[in-house]
């Protein structure tokens, strides 16, 4: 009898206990999700990828497992969205001018000369339809963002050089790595433009593949120790007024979510991506000290070279609003609105 007793107690309990994980999600199978950066682990915005991934299977209780990789680590850096749509991929913080060869207007929401200041692009993505305006030119692929997905980061570093920039000549010839319509733009200016990922470009200086480069903030260059490689350090937002990334997801991968996870997955991302901004801003101010400390010669990037290349930038886009049209032209129109708008509040 008491045998019996404890069989039925035990089979009540275990009954109890599946019902109750069923229906609050605790024993339902964990959806796991891959997630790759474009950078390098040195490269902060990786480092703060990572942290979203982690902080997401936190939050979660583990019912959605997002593991992290390195750029270049599942697919070739900066081609995460290739993946994204494809599937291997469930998720993607990366740059949108890295996708030029989808989508044109892509380079107009990343470090795009004569664009929004870091404040000005995050509010114009979350609250003036950017993330909407970016989702339709990603129409017909299985990738999607969402409000809060894009970091504003600093405004980026003009180039680190191994020779000295003060005039629009030193331009010419120059070996030079650049990325989207910032690097188009120079090339029309002289400069002999190629594209490296960031992972690269050490090792493209100490061969002299290149004498100069962009890539990103003071913080995030300082690092990767590009003091090493450029003795000079030239700062001016003219080129790249703010370097965002953006978080992806695939469509599929989205819809399957419960709503609460969907909702979880927005706010740690919002969180995330906000906390990069400031983190960089601080650590950009700190970083300009280390620069000179090491022995850098840091410089603003002189007057007549900056309104030469916003001359060029302005030509940019006119010509191509006219030959693509479409969206292109919705973005670029939204986004100069909103940047006449946002400055007659300043």
């Amino acid at each position: 009898m008491k045998k019996h007793a404890i069989f039925i107690f035990i089979v009540v309990f275990l009954v109890s206990v599946s019902f109750l994980g069923v229906s609050n999600g605790v024993m339902a199978k964990a959806i796991v999700w891959k997630s790759s950066g474009h950078g390098p682990a040195s490269d902060p915005s990786q480092i703060f990828h990572d942290k979203v991934c982690e902080a997401i299977t936190k939050a979660s209780g583990g019912r959605l497992i997002v593991k992290h990789f390195v750029g270049g680590s599942v697919v070739p850096a900066t081609h995460e969205l290739d993946a994204v749509n494809d599937g291997v991929l469930q998720m993607a913080y990366t740059c949108p001018m890295y996708n030029l060869d989808k989508w044109k207007a892509a380079g107009l929401i990343s470090s795009r000369p004569g664009g929004l200041p870091g404040e000005a692009l995050r509010t114009w993505f979350d609250y003036g339809g950017g993330a909407d305006l970016m989702n339709e030119m990603m129409k017909g692929y299985n990738i999607l963002t969402f409000p809060g997905a894009l970091a504003p980061l600093p405004p980026e570093v003009f180039l680190h050089s191994k020779k000295l920039i003060k005039t629009v000549k030193d331009l010419k010839g120059l070996k030079l790595r650049a990325a989207g319509d910032g690097g188009e733009i120079l090339s029309r200016l002289g400069a002999n433009v190629v594209f490296l990922p960031g992972g690269e470009l050490f090792e493209a200086m100490q061969r002299g593949t290149i004498d100069a480069f962009e890539y990103s903030t003071l913080a995030t260059n300082w690092k990767m120790h590009f003091n090493e490689i450029a003795k000079y350090v030239i700062l001016s937002p003219v080129r790249a007024p703010s370097d965002p990334q953006v978080f992806f997801v695939n469509k599929q991968a989205w819809d399957k979510l419960p709503d609460d996870l969907k909702e979880l997955v927005r706010d740690i991302i919002g969180k995330w991506t906000q906390a990069q901004h400031e983190y960089l801003v601080y650590q950009s101010i700190k970083a300009l000290k280390e620069f000179k400390k090491y022995g850098c010669i840091v410089y603003k990037l002189p007057k007549p070279v900056e309104e030469a290349i916003s001359r060029e930038a302005d030509k940019f886009y006119k010509e191509k609003a006219k030959e693509y049209g479409g969206i292109y032209a919705k973005i670029l129109n939204s986004m100069n609105s909103y940047k006449k708008a946002y400055f007659s509040t300043q």
